[in-house]
């Protein structure tokens, strides 16, 4: 099996422009491809997973990934998949946000002297001319076309603004860009990214000829029913500061039964043959499958020892083995605390009011005893074990 079909058994690729021009190409290691990552935040999310094992599984098999920095198109803002306009940022921001993608990445990709290679368009797109760029790619663009670009439509309801009008030539001149100075075939994004991309690919071919071999893959992501990288409203970051490592390993815990095999097939690099037996797992068996799943993501981004630590913890609460010591843990001043006090302080609630409501719907525990009364305080002359759910817990110790 070629890397492209098992990119299809895996379930990663959504649309093709040339699928056998493109099957051909990575199979057989002669593709140069990149996917952007616009630099909203200072770390990368779970949700960029689907992207960073892609541009890893075609690297192993010989291909050359360009990750592109989105420093020039973040001063812009993708309007795709959003009901509102992006916050602006500074180019201060965006540069710093920039590094530190570049250190997360190093993780996945193996940068250097003919491997990958990491470039930023603010490199060329902040110094192009306004004028010169309309009359050198705006006549390749039609606007009815681009009005009914599925990446618009969200934004048209409430108001798509000139600004982010303009993504769709900043990005596709992205590629074209790239294909011209780094011989760059082939471009990989979200399925949301479809229009976008298909941009590129045809300025590409108006420019340069309908010969031109500039193609693009789409993957399968958020709007295809798996919705990785949030929880409770809140990113889940790769960088341990934001999202501990433990609390990574508990993410992806708890996915769905229905998505634990999806999940192990398109994030991890499990023998395909392996994952086909877990086809057939059934009831408990997907219990064991998350925790593979979990295991697996961990140690891909935090490595070995810290996804070991993590899933000790995991099992010392909910399998009643292993050891308490990697458990999250709260440091409290006082010999005992309030429940209400303790669940703000180790942030399992946002506020006493919410914490009082946990207490009343009966969702609080206390080293396996369910808390009824909202005064009730928690001797910390030992360890106690607070618990909100069945999934969410930290280790309440005396400081």
């Amino acid at each position: 099996m070629g890397i492209y079909e098992e990119l299809k058994e895996r379930g990663l690729i959504a649309q093709v422009t040339d699928e056998e021009l493109i099957r051909n190409l990575v199979n057989s290691g002669k593709a140069t491809f990149y996917i952007g990552f616009d630099c909203t935040a200072d770390s990368l999310t779970a949700g960029h997973f689907m992207a960073l094992t892609l541009m890893k599984r075609l690297q192993m098999a010989g291909n050359k990934p360009i990750a592109l920095i989105g420093g020039g198109t973040t001063m812009i803002g993708d309007p795709s998949g959003r009901s509102d306009m992006r916050k602006m940022l500074t180019r201060e921001d965006i540069d710093h946000n920039a590094e530190c993608f570049k250190k997360q990445m190093s993780r996945f990709i193996e940068f250097g002297e003919g491997k990958a290679m990491m470039v930023n368009n603010a490199d060329w797109l902040l110094k192009l001319n306004y004028v010169d760029l309309l009359r050198e790619v705006g006549a390749c663009f039609s606007v009815n076309n681009m009005l009914r670009a599925e990446c618009y439509k969200q934004r048209m309801e409430k108001g798509l603004s000139f600004l982010e009008f303009n993504y769709m030539i900043m990005q596709s001149y992205d590629f074209y860009y790239l294909f011209k100075k780094y011989d760059c075939n082939l471009q990989f994004g979200g399925d949301d990214q479809w229009s976008n991309m298909l941009g590129g690919t045809e300025l590409i071919r108006r420019k340069l000829g309908k010969d031109a071999s500039a193609m693009t893959i789409t993957l399968l992501t958020d709007s295809n029913g798996m919705k990785m990288g949030k929880t409770a409203g809140n990113a889940v970051w790769l960088d341990p500061e934001k999202t501990s490592p433990y609390d990574f390993f508990q993410y992806w815990r708890n996915v769905g039964d229905a998505d634990v095999i999806k999940c192990i097939k398109m994030l991890t690099f499990l023998p395909m043959d392996e994952i086909r037996d877990m086809e057939k797992w059934e009831g408990s068996q997907l219990n064991k499958a998350k925790e593979i799943l979990a295991y697996e993501l961990t140690k891909l981004v935090h490595g070995d020892e810290e996804a070991n630590k993590a899933l000790e913890a995991a099992r010392a609460v909910f399998g009643g083995s292993g050891s308490s010591d990697n458990m999250p843990t709260v440091e409290i001043e006082e010999d005992e605390i309030g429940v209400l006090d303790a669940l703000v302080a180790s942030k399992l609630a946002p506020s006493k009011g919410e914490a009082r409501r946990l207490v009343q719907q009966g969702g609080v525990s206390v080293n396996d005893e369910k808390i009824s009364d909202v005064y009730q305080k928690i001797s910390l002359a030992e360890p106690a074990i607070l618990k909100k759910g069945k999934k969410q817990f930290v280790k309440l110790v005396r400081k």
